[in-house]
């Protein structure tokens, strides 16, 4: 199964998987368009970097793991094609479709196309911060904002992932744990999955965790830049 997976910015990719692109997690906003996330370590606007590029012209699909708006913003939103499927999980619908979006909600597993898709759950580090969800893609799962936890290891022993994309940098508020992967969740991934890739660093002011901190801690793990594409 070749796949090709573009890390554009912070959780928002680009797969292009069975003859089909999907865009997931659509972060579109110019970069300090928002203002800083609230009680956090610093003041800077988000998102903190430009889009590398356009990512909507050409996709077939959008996956919205959650509705946070550093998965999902005010631009995606407008721009987003409304003759394209947009999955998501039960409950983020209805806003969607409020957008004028054709959403189509994944309760268990959904064959689109060619590709057979499942829903996984998953923990945001705190119960305040709501559900979210990852997703199984013919053997490549994204797991969404969520650290490490008996919902993902299971969705790893149940589907068999040959690829996993983890949202790391660490972000927390100024008390708290841990509500996206740090270096040690980012691990607990790659000792049960072949080919581990990190995302979700160095573009929203609470991502702690850098890249060159991942890669030093981690050098198997695949870690992107804005804009670069892993073929697998």
């Amino acid at each position: 199964m070749p796949v090709r997976i573009t890390l554009v910015r912070h959780a928002t990719l680009l797969i292009e998987l069975q003859g089909k692109r999907l865009l997931v997690d659509p972060m579109l906003d110019p970069a300090r368009a928002r203002p800083a996330i609230a009680n956090t370590a610093n003041d800077l606007r988000n998102p903190l970097v430009e889009l590398p590029f356009d990512p909507v012209p050409g996709i077939d699909a959008v996956l919205v793991t959650h509705l946070h708006q550093d998965h999902f913003d005010d631009t995606a939103a407008e721009r987003l094609p409304r003759d394209v499927p947009v999955f998501c999980q039960p409950g983020d619908e209805a806003k969607l479709s409020g957008h004028g979006l054709r959403a189509v909600p994944i309760e268990d597993r959904l064959d689109w196309q060619a590709l057979s898709i499942h829903r996984t759950g998953g923990f945001h580090g705190l119960d305040a911060l709501g559900p979210v969800s990852g997703f199984v893609l013919d053997g490549l799962y994204v797991i969404g904002d969520s650290v490490w936890h008996p919902e993902v290891e299971q969705a790893i022993e149940r589907h068999e992932p040959r690829v996993a994309v983890v949202n790391a940098g660490g972000a927390s508020f100024v008390e708290g744990p841990l509500i996206t992967m740090g270096a040690n969740d980012v691990a607990s991934v790659s000792e049960r999955v072949e080919t581990v890739i990190a995302v979700h660093m160095e573009a929203i002011n609470h991502c702690a965790l850098t890249r060159a901190e991942l890669r030093a801690a981690l050098p198997e793990v695949l870690i992107p830049d804005d804009g670069e594409t892993v073929g697998l």
